[in-house]
């Protein structure tokens, strides 16, 4: 049996290949699906209503004893809730109870000489500060981004990380200004 080389061999027959033969089906939901749903919908709501209601109007959720309440509830997040933050704690030389007792981050987010430096390091990698940011709200910044590194290390474009309560309180303490913004997601 001899095959010429220019015959090309019908393989939709062998094989039996069929359009979107490995595309999941569609469920489709009956009409008391629908209604069971837009009720655990509801209570969804209610649910995130009432977590809501808790996180904004007091400090019951802080582990740590020194959060505050912040102004959106992403925010109302305590130090023992992260992972990579609380796993800080534990491991540090002396016993602590919260991430701004830890010397690695009295030292690196807080001290100003620090800071002074990481700003230069800014100001080549990034672009400079508007001239009417005064120095103090230039360090808070600062202050942050030393410590999204000292924890996660480097984190990409438009990937942001919402900071532990006590971590914001404090660095605003140590460097205030009249207005805060608060966490914002990048604009896309």
């Amino acid at each position: 049996m001899e095959t010429d080389d220019n015959e090309i061999p019908d393989v939709n027959n062998v094989f039996k290949i069929e359009p979107y033969q490995f595309e999941p089906l569609r469920a489709e939901k009956s009409c008391d699906d629908r209604q069971n749903s837009d009720s655990e919908d509801s209570d969804i709501d209610d649910e995130e209503a009432i977590q809501v209601e808790q996180r904004l109007h007091n400090t019951a959720w802080c582990e740590c004893g020194n959060c505050s309440s912040m102004t959106t509830m992403e925010e109302c997040v305590c130090c023992a809730e992260i992972d990579l933050v609380h796993y800080k704690t534990e491991t540090a030389d002396q016993e602590i109870h919260c991430i701004i007792e830890h010397e690695s981050f009295i030292a690196n987010c807080l001290n100003r000489h620090v800071l002074h430096v990481s700003m230069y390091e800014y100001l080549e990698n990034v672009g400079p500060f508007d001239d009417n940011d005064p120095i103090h709200e230039i360090y808070r910044h600062i202050a942050y981004r030393r410590f999204v590194r000292w924890i996660w290390h480097r984190l990409g474009r438009h990937n942001r990380k919402i900071l532990p309560s006590c971590v914001v309180q404090k660095i605003r303490e140590t460097f205030p200004s009249e207005q805060y913004c608060g966490f914002r997601y990048p604009r896309v």
